[in-house]
């Protein structure tokens, strides 16, 4: 049975690095295969990660519709585009990874999103984990990236605007017909007490998965280059941890 978490928020919240704490804690405990998805254009994940990247799903729609008369007899563009991605996908030391990119033409995102449900559709059987890293905001919902998530974990930061903006999207992909499991929200930088911002909480309809403190050592490993991995902070592990049981065990 296969997990599929996919996490969203609003630029400016550290999505990506929730995204990335998620995909380290997954691996670091060994919990089972696991594939990070980079699905956001402005893609960091693969930093964050460590892991370098050779081929994005983009780089391959791109040689494939530039190379159209060497398909394989009796596939389709579509298909043949696909097991390419399939193909592309790295792997990391415990972890599998799959970078969408960023098209060069205004456009071209509708067609790479297609690409990526139909991979994430076959691949799915392959893992026991899926952590997905989207684009920020609402749009990609609206071209339906996804249909089935297990986890929806909105990020918001330490704001009553950034919890109304993750409960928009919320709402914004229960209009979709998306289906999710349940829907967790997280609170990034935090630089207080929750109770400030426990009526918001409330209001919004998403359940609290815990807060990530804000730690200047997030800041210092992005200033160097280093991978999440690294992160030394007990305290934020202690955080994470908390958020992935609550997550996982439901």
């Amino acid at each position: 049975m296969t997990t599929v978490i996919a996490v969203n928020g609003k630029g400016g919240t550290g999505k990506t690095t929730v995204a990335a704490l998620f995909v380290d804690y997954i691996s670091s405990k060994k919990l089972g295969s696991l594939l990070a998805v980079d699905a956001d254009p402005n893609a960091t994940l693969a930093n964050m990660l460590g892991v370098k990247v050779e081929e994005t799903m983009v780089g391959v729609v791109d040689e494939v519709s530039a190379k159209r008369d060497a398909l394989p007899a009796g596939m389709s563009k579509d298909r043949f585009i696909e097991m390419k991605v399939q193909e592309s996908i790295g792997e990391a030391e415990n972890f599998d990874l799959l970078v969408m990119g960023r098209p060069e033409g205004p456009g071209c995102y509708c067609y790479v999103n297609t690409v990526l449900r139909g991979v994430l559709n076959d691949v799915t059987k392959s893992y026991r984990y899926i952590v997905i890293d989207n684009a920020a905001g609402m749009e990609h919902i609206s071209r339906r990236t996804e249909r089935n998530i297990d986890k929806f974990v909105l990020v918001s930061d330490y704001s009553i605007m950034g919890i109304r903006s993750s409960a928009q999207i919320f709402k914004l992909a229960k209009e979709m017909g998306i289906k999710f499991g349940k829907a967790y929200l997280v609170i990034n930088k935090a630089s207080g007490s929750i109770d400030a911002l426990k009526k918001e909480i409330d209001f919004s309809s998403l359940s609290l998965a815990g807060t990530i403190g804000y730690d200047e050592e997030f800041v210092c490993l992005s200033l160097n280059n280093s991978p999440i991995s690294f992160l030394s902070s007990a305290k934020a592990k202690v955080e994470v941890t908390e958020i992935m049981e609550k997550i996982l065990e439901n």
